[in-house]
């Protein structure tokens, strides 16, 4: 089955030796590069570029990666879909921005499990505008962002506002001089890294870039330094007096918005399911 040389072609993208990949998916080398070569027969193209002593991807090959992750998620969309046909189940597809994940769609997901038995969840990560081309070609049903796509077609939803706040591992304030040393960049977004960059733009560049909240706390409870972080995620931190506040440091603010076409087929689950986020479920 063609999935199953996309799988080894990403495998073998990754890691950049037969046999590694060989390895990972628990298969022989010589398999490996059976299916690589079906792929370019296919194709009609090499995918890589056997001629030098380390394997590189072709032109061809880079162009491929994009592709090959939509068709397998596609595919694992409808096994899921054909899968749940006989329980009366529904699938809802959603799709998020990496750093929203961690802030408010954890909890959320859980609250979907326990009150919407009959859904069935598929997830994945996007960028902005992936997720604006996912919605509107109908491969995803939810879209969560920063910034709110403004086309007729679309329904869009405020779920939260999410605080943001200077924490450091150290007590420290503006008025000491707080000089953002080992300074840790979150992707929140355009609109909050242009006025990051204004209200800091004599301290040091970032020392680190995460695109995950999560990541960028882990990170700081072990290496130290400073980072933007959602009130939801440090407040038992700070408590422990593990993360300070910087009182007098701005404090940023994240709407979060959900999205769906207004004809989708799923209109009905997809309310039902934005209901449970705190804003919307009040204003019911």
């Amino acid at each position: 089955m063609k999935i199953e040389l996309l799988k080894t072609f990403l495998e073998v993208t990754r890691t950049l030796h037969f046999r590694i990949a060989a390895e990972n998916l628990f298969i022989t080398q010589s398999a490996v590069s059976a299916r690589i070569k079906l792929l370019e027969d296919d194709l009609g193209v090499l995918l890589f570029d056997r001629s030098q002593k380390h394997l590189k991807l072709t032109p061809e090959g880079n162009r491929l990666i994009k592709h090959a992750k939509e068709l397998l998620f596609m595919w694992q969309k409808t096994k899921q879909d054909v899968g749940i046909a006989d329980n009366g189940s529904q699938q809802l597809v959603i799709g998020s921005m990496m750093s929203i994940w961690d802030i408010v769609l954890q909890d959320w997901l859980k609250k979907v499990h326990r009150n919407l038995d009959q859904t069935s969840l598929l997830t994945k990560t996007y960028s902005q505008v992936e997720l604006r081309k996912s919605l509107l070609t109908r491969i995803i049903d939810i879209a969560f962002l920063f910034e709110p796509p403004y086309v007729e077609d679309l329904i869009t939803k405020k779920v939260a506002s999410v605080p943001l706040h200077l924490v450091t591992t150290e007590p420290y304030n503006v008025s000491n001089n707080l000089s953002l040393d080992h300074h840790i960049m979150v992707d929140y977004g355009e609109a909050v890294n242009a006025q990051h960059l204004r209200e800091f733009q004599y301290a040091p560049p970032a020392k680190h870039y995460m695109s995950q909240p999560r990541l960028a706390l882990n990170f700081l409870l072990d290496a130290g330094g400073s980072a933007y972080l959602p009130r939801q995620m440090i407040f038992e931190y700070t408590e422990n007096k593990k993360l300070f506040i910087v009182e007098d440091a701005p404090v940023y603010s994240r709407e979060i918005f959900a999205a769906y076409l207004a004809k989708s087929q799923k209109v009905e689950v997809i309310q039902d399911a934005l209901l449970l986020f705190p804003m919307l479920g009040l204003s019911k």
